[in-house]
């Protein structure tokens, strides 16, 4: 479990790629090096967020850890894209003692989005995203979370009809994170607020168990819906 707040950003030393089939292969080996301010209490086995995907360190020195990178991984994922000399973002494993700045993360990435623009608003600058499962969209509200390359961020607008959400990155968070220097056609790992995940399947159980009576509910439920929409527009 993590937070959603980027602790630093390391740089992949090393990459080897088991196999080259468009599949994946049997998958990749990541060194990440530049990260000491996070190694200081690891050990072998434990969870590192790298990008906003969940791995485990198998091999750390001083500076640098390794990670085993599944094929699975690297269709999901956007890590497949890296190369030696890309910075990626990192955050530990939460502790009892970490202070929940974010919100809860699983790393476990949903989807991959691409950056479809970039709008600067002062030192700020808007990113408008649009993710290759539109799937994703229902669990993406107006100032809800979202978890971009292990980042948390708040949404700031949604279109469902054309398929896209958007974040605003202040100046301070574009240093902290790699998303910061990302721009039109960059891809962006997404991992979606798992609440929503839960709300979802506990009201579909709710409905599926209540038979006749769930429909009935639901109806009510998505005409008082359509009559506020009707009383916005009047």
């Amino acid at each position: 479990m993590f937070t959603g707040i980027v602790e630093t950003i390391g740089t992949v030393s090393q990459l080897i790629q088991h196999d080259d089939s468009s599949s994946g292969g049997s998958g990749t080996s990541l060194t990440i090096s530049s990260c000491a301010s996070i190694l200081t209490d690891a050990h072998l086995g434990d969870s590192i967020s790298i990008n906003g995907t969940c791995l485990t360190v198998t091999e750390f020195s001083k500076d640098d850890f390794k990670v085993g990178v599944s094929p699975e991984t690297l269709r999901r994922t956007n890590l497949g894209s890296l190369k030696e000399g890309s910075g990626v973002n990192l955050e530990r494993a939460v502790s009892a003692s970490t202070r929940m700045g974010g919100h809860f993360v699983q790393g476990h990435v949903d989807t991959i989005a691409v950056v479809a623009e970039t709008r600067e608003d002062g030192n700020a600058i808007t990113f408008r995203l649009q993710p290759r499962e539109r799937s994703v969209l229902r669990y993406i509200v107006e100032k809800g979370y979202v978890t971009l390359d292990g980042a948390s961020l708040t949404v700031t607008a949604v279109d469902d009809e054309e398929g896209w959400w958007e974040v605003m990155m202040i100046a301070y968070t574009q240093e902290k994170v790699v998303m910061g220097k990302k721009r039109k056609g960059d891809d962006v790992n997404v991992e979606v607020d798992m609440v929503g995940k839960y709300v979802e399947k506990s009201v579909a159980a709710y409905f599926e168990g209540s038979g006749a009576s769930g429909g009935a509910m639901l109806e009510k439920m998505v005409q008082r819906l359509v009559d506020q929409r009707l009383q916005n527009t009047k």
